[in-house]
């Protein structure tokens, strides 16, 4: 199970590194924005999200780049938080001095989302349904407003605004970060010289929409839940390991996950006594996601399925005319045996850059681990990397 808890612990924000790898050391910081006016028309009172930099903001302050996380990642994009923490952040093998992300010439800084799906894990600062809504002093519930994913870049414009920053050298993410660095360059053209898409899409086809919705049924179907309202009790935890439990599942290829799973011996025993007795892949798989269930929130990941769900960058009618307010270079970077956001979905976006008269880059990763080699594979894409955002 230690490799499968590995893999969790990565699809939870975290990535096992070599030592030479985590070098540098950061800190989380603290974004507060009042009355913040979200796509569906409702005001958040308060919110606060988590963030973190490396390298320095030099003093015309064009040198940013913005690095958006991924479903259940966070803000720590790299380095570590203390010289003992036993793994840096997720892109550390691409993001510190002399790397792809080189933070010797740029200053990279990443924040959590609005809705994070592990607000109780001690590293995640955010604001959603488990946060306390000042009107009732009760936590929201279903009350707190549906988000999108253009709120999460407008709350991270707001962070680079309170800090003076008005342009980004570029904007880079994996997974549905990916799907943040597209709204970034079709939301605000003016302020994106450079997108970096790894592992996603322009906008979610209908097939994307029912996988997502299927990691939503467990939460829904747990008596738990109550509709949202089990602040006060139980927490609908088997639904939310049963949730996290399928997101590895689709996250992985079936090579690596059937190099690291116990293979089944020929009719097991436990199997042919009764249908109620579990399997040992079975156990591997569920047993490592109820480990990390107690740091997620079952609402949260309804409402990040949801962001998710409505995705089509732009906002526009059709992705087509999102895509058409770009002026960014781009760069696309799926993972060849990605069965989630498979690479059929970058194609159709670059496609239809091209068909606009623009230039867009595509390359696919190669890899075992599936829609996961965005983050173990990143690293085969460094020069790629580097060479998009130096010329």
């Amino acid at each position: 199970m230690k490799n499968l808890l590995l893999s969790i612990g990565l699809i939870s924000g975290y990535l096992l590194a070599t030592p030479a790898q985590a070098d540098m050391l950061v800190e989380k910081q603290t974004f507060t924005t009042e009355n913040f006016a979200t796509v569906s028309g409702e005001v958040i009172p308060v919110v606060n999200v988590g963030w973190e930099s490396y390298g320095q903001l030099n003093e015309a302050k064009d040198n940013v780049i913005l690095i958006t996380h991924y479903f259940s990642g966070n803000s720590h994009a790299a380095g570590k938080y203390t010289e003992n923490d036993p793994m840096p952040g997720y892109w550390n093998s691409i993001i510190g001095p002399g790397k792809a992300i080189d933070t010797d010439k740029y200053f990279v800084i990443s924040s959590d989302t609005l809705v994070n799906a592990f607000p109780n894990d001690p590293n995640v600062i955010t604001t959603g349904p488990i946060s306390i809504n000042p009107a009732t002093g009760e936590p929201y519930g279903l009350d707190f407003p549906v988000v999108t994913i253009r709120d999460f870049v407008n709350v991270q414009r707001e962070l680079l605004s309170s800090l003076g920053i008005d342009k980004l050298h570029a904007v880079a993410g994996a997974s549905m970060g990916s799907l943040q660095a597209i709204e970034w360059a079709a939301a605000y053209p003016d302020q994106v010289e450079r997108m970096i898409s790894v592992i996603g899409t322009g906008a979610m086809d209908a097939w994307t929409i029912m996988a997502l919705e299927h990691w939503a049924r467990p939460i829904k179907s747990d008596p738990n839940w109550n509709q949202g309202d089990y602040y006060d009790g139980v927490a609908p935890l088997e639904g939310v390991t049963s949730t996290l439990a399928m997101i590895t599942q689709e996250a992985m290829h079936p090579v690596i996950m059937n190099m690291q799973a116990p293979q089944q011996e020929t009719l097991p025993e436990d199997g042919l006594v009764s249908v109620t007795n579990s399997l040992p892949a079975v156990d591997y798989l569920f047993g490592a996601a109820a480990t990390r269930a107690p740091l997620a929130d079952a609402n949260h990941l309804l409402y990040l399925i949801r962001a998710n769900q409505l995705f089509v960058a732009g906002h526009q009618e059709d992705l087509a005319s999102g895509l058409a307010r770009i002026k960014a270079k781009t760069l696309f970077l799926p993972a060849s045996n990605d069965l989630l956001l498979q690479p059929y979905l970058a194609k159709q976006t670059v496609e239809l850059l091209k068909a606009q008269g623009k230039d867009p880059i595509y390359e696919e990763i190669d890899g075992i681990w599936g829609h996961l080699d965005g983050i173990f594979g990143i690293q085969s894409k460094a020069e790629t990397i580097k060479d998009f955002l130096e010329n």
